[in-house]
C-alpha cells in the first residue's frame, strides 16, 4: 500500500490504475477509492483512469522511445497518466509537475522523479501531434477472435474504433416528466435519440443537472433502455425484473405503470435500486433472492442476464484487464438456466424479454435459439419500438446492437435482446 497519496483526481486515478492493472480487478470494485473525492473530482479521476485504460497501447508507444527498460508499475502508470493528458492537449508544465508530485508522494516511486520529469518533457514535444496517427487499440485476443468469427474483421475494426471514441452519457426520462414537458432536451442540453433516450453533452456532471434531484430522469445507455420498450403497454401488469440492479429497467417498468417485482441476489446492489426508486418517486417491490429459485406468476419477465459485458467496453475499458474470458462458459450455462426458469414464471400468454450486454452470439442469438428448441410453446415476437433500424434485426427474430452502430451519434453499447411470448393453451 502506498503511503499518504494526495487526495486529488490524479492521485485517485493512479490508485484506480493500480487496482486494475496491478490487481486485475474491475473499476466497479473501487468505489471506496473514489468516495474520498467530491463529485466533480470523482468524475475527473474516473475519466483520467478510463482514458488511460482505453488508450493503453497508444500511451506505451509514445513512452517507449524514451525508456531504456520498463519501470516499476507505479512509475509506468504515472507516465501513462501524464502522456495521455499531454496527448489530449493538457498544458505541459502543469501535467509534468503533477506527475512528478505523484512520484514524490510514495517512497516506492520517489526515486523516479527525475525519470518522470525527463520522459514527460520529451513526450510533450510531439504527443498531441502524433496521437491521432497511432494505431487504434485492438481488443484482447481472447475476445477479438470470437468476434471476428461472428462479425468479420471489418466489423471488429469498426467496434474497436467505437471503443477508442468512448461512450457518451444517455438518460431515460420518467414517463410523467416526458408527458409534462417537451423541453427536456433543451433544459439538459441533450440530443434526442430515435429510440426515446436523451444523450447528454460531454463531461457533464449528471447530479448537478436540473431535474436530477427530483427524479425526472436516470442514467441508462440508449441500448440498455430498449429491452423494456419492446414490451409495449404494461399498465397494471405484473412484471418481474429478474436481475434488477442497478435498477434502470425497474424504473422504466414502474414508470410505465407496471406492478413491478425487482429481484436481485445482491443486497448491496439492491440498495442502489431502492435509492433510485426513492429519488424518482417510483414504486416497486424489491426482493433479495436467487433468480433460479424465485417463485411467482407474471404477465411479463425482463431477464437482463449476467454476461461477459463485452458490449460495454467503450465505457468499461477495465474489463479486459480483469478477465481472460475463462468465465464465459459458466455464464452461458447460467443464462440458459435463467431463461428456462423465466419461462416457468410466465402466465399463459405472458411475454419475456431476454437481453445481455454482450457482443458474443453464444450469449445472445444462440441462447434464444436454444430456448425455442427446449420450450415448444415459446415463440419470438417481432420487436416493435420507436427508432429501431431494420439492420438491427437478427435471423432468429431478436435485435443485435453493436457499439459501431449510430456512428454519426457516437454509438451505443453492444446489446442483444429478444421478445418472446408463451402461447396460451389453444393458441396457434
Amino acid at each position: 500500500m502506498a503511503s499518504q497519496r494526495p487526495a486529488t483526481a490524479r492521485g485517485v486515478a493512479l490508485d484506480l490504475l493500480e487496482h486494475v492493472l496491478g490487481q486485475g480487478r474491475p473499476l466497479s470494485e473501487a468505489g471506496h477509492r473514489l468516495a474520498i473525492l467530491p463529485p466533480a473530482e470523482r468524475a475527473t479521476a474516473q475519466r483520467l483512469a478510463t482514458d488511460v485504460l482505453r488508450t493503453l497501447p497508444r500511451a506505451d508507444l509514445l513512452l517507449k522511445p524514451h525508456l531504456r527498460k520498463a519501470p516499476a508499475l507505479r512509475v509506468r502508470n504515472i507516465l501513462r497518466l501524464g502522456v495521455v493528458e499531454l496527448a489530449r492537449g493538457g498544458a505541459a508544465h502543469g501535467v509534468v509537475n503533477a506527475a512528478v508530485d505523484l512520484a514524490a508522494a510514495d517512497r516506492k516511486s520517489a526515486g523516479a522523479k527525475g525519470l518522470v520529469n525527463a520522459v514527460l518533457r520529451k513526450c510533450a514535444a510531439d504527443a498531441q501531434a502524433r496521437w491521432d496517427s497511432l494505431p487504434v487499440p485492438r481488443m484482447a485476443a481472447w475476445l477479438r477472435g470470437p468476434l471476428a468469427e461472428a462479425w468479420g474483421k471489418k466489423g471488429v475494426a469498426a467496434m474497436e474504433r467505437a471503443h477508442l471514441a468512448g461512450a457518451p452519457i444517455d438518460v431515460t426520462l420518467r414517463a410523467s416528466a416526458a408527458d409534462a414537458a417537451s423541453d427536456w432536451p433543451a433544459r439538459l442540453g441533450a440530443e434526442p435519440l430515435p429510440t426515446g433516450s436523451l444523450r447528454l453533452p460531454a463531461r457533464v456532471q449528471v447530479s448537478a443537472l436540473p431535474g436530477f434531484a427530483e427524479g425526472a430522469f436516470w442514467v441508462q445507455d440508449a441500448a440498455a433502455a430498449l429491452p423494456v420498450r419492446l414490451l409495449g403497454d404494461l399498465q397494471g401488469r405484473d412484471v418481474l425484473d429478474m436481475c434488477a440492479a442497478p435498477g434502470g429497467k425497474t424504473l422504466q417498468l414502474a414508470a410505465l405503470g407496471a406492478r413491478v417485482t425487482a429481484l436481485d441476489q445482491s443486497e448491496a446492489r439492491m440498495a442502489r435500486v431502492t435509492e433510485n426508486l426513492a429519488r424518482t418517486g417510483l414504486e416497486a417491490r424489491t426482493v433479495v433472492g436467487d433468480a433460479l429459485t424465485h417463485a411467482g406468476s407474471y404477465d411479463a419477465v425482463v431477464l437482463d442476464a449476467p454476461c461477459s459485458a463485452t458490449g460495454t467496453l467503450r465505457r468499461h475499458p477495465d474489463l479486459p484487464h480483469a478477465s481472460d474470458g475463462a468465465q464465459i462458459s459458466d455464464l452461458i450455462g447460467l443464462q440458459a438456466a435463467m431463461l428456462d426458469h423465466a419461462v416457468g414464471l410466465l402466465k399463459p400468454g405472458g411475454r419475456l424479454v431476454f437481453a445481455t450486454c454482450s457482443l458474443l452470439p453464444d450469449e445472445g442469438e444462440c441462447q434464444v435459439e436454444g430456448a425455442l428448441e427446449r420450450h415448444p410453446a415459446l415463440r419470438v415476437l417481432s420487436p416493435a419500438a420507436p427508432g429501431i433500424d431494420p439492420a438491427w434485426h437478427s435471423p432468429e427474430g431478436g435485435l443485435r446492437l453493436r457499439p459501431d452502430f449510430w456512428p454519426e451519434r457516437c454509438g451505443m453499447d453492444g446489446f442483444y435482446m429478444a421478445l418472446m411470448a408463451l402461447e396460451a393453451p389453444g393458441d396457434g
